[in-house]
């Protein structure tokens, strides 16, 4: 069983955004593996551990992502791949897709393919079922749970309107939620065999293909202009008198 676990690198949770020259920035809020992926990767070892697979983790960014990726090795991973290239900078959801599906097509023979249910910067959560379409496999989301059964997978996917069991025929792709499993943490030797890995990167070129075009782009930000205000306390000797003044300013200022 050969398994698949795309992950991302995204600025930590506490990170807030600001809008500088029109872009989005995160400022220098330290950078971390999508928390959402680290149970993409722990689908992938529960699926490793059961049926004497194999886990590679696959991440698209700049060469920091392979701080996440070794996360992902600490875990437990066997291999891991960097796709980076500066024509993907501005990548959307489905040029995403494009780019990991030909990375997954060049590792080779993936019986499944794992994601998180969604980013923490983007959130958009298309990526797993765009990268499906385009491998032209069967996507099963939202898998609290997975079982692989000779050339099948049953997941129960965990819906805001209850439970559903849904299965396919291998290869497929999957998104995990929190039922999955709690993440598992970075064992000691983990950690040590990750600090000395070699992690391969792959350009545009080593996958054969251009950048793809965005379909949705960003326009340019801009912080809200500043508003004054003024308060004014009304005062009385009374409840009614105030309420009586209360009431000519309102017929004032044309409230009513």
């Amino acid at each position: 069983m050969k398994i698949i676990a795309c992950i991302k690198q995204v600025p930590d949770s506490e990170a807030k955004v600001k809008a500088e020259g029109g872009q989005v920035s995160w400022g220098d809020a330290p950078l971390v593996i999508n928390p959402f992926d680290e149970y993409a990767v722990e689908g992938a070892l529960q699926q490793k551990e059961a049926l004497n697979g194999s886990v590679t983790a696959l991440c698209i960014g700049p060469e920091s992502a392979k701080e996440a990726l070794k996360h992902a090795l600490a875990m437990g991973a066997d291999e891991a791949i960097l796709v980076s290239d500066p024509a993907l900078n501005d990548l959307d959801t489905a040029g995403a897709a494009k780019v990991l599906a030909a990375a997954i097509k060049k590792i080779g023979d993936a019986d499944m393919v794992i994601f998180g249910r969604q980013t923490l910067d983007n959130g958009a959560g298309l990526t797993p079922a765009q990268t499906a379409r385009v491998l032209g496999l069967p996507m099963l989301g939202l898998a609290g749970s997975i079982k692989v059964e000779g050339g099948s997978v049953t997941v129960e996917r965990v819906l805001e309107e209850g439970r559903q069991i849904m299965n396919a025929n291998l290869p497929a792709v999957l998104s995990v939620v929190q039922g999955i499993g709690e993440p598992r943490y970075p064992s000691f030797m983990g950690i040590r065999k990750a600090s000395k890995a070699t992690i391969p990167v792959w350009s545009l070129a080593d996958l054969g293909m251009e950048a793809p075009a965005a379909i949705v782009t960003r326009s340019e930000l801009v912080n809200p202009p500043a508003q004054e205000t003024s308060i004014e306390m009304i005062t009385g000797e009374t409840p009614a008198e105030i309420a009586e003044k209360l009431a000519d300013k309102i017929i004032a200022e044309k409230v009513l």
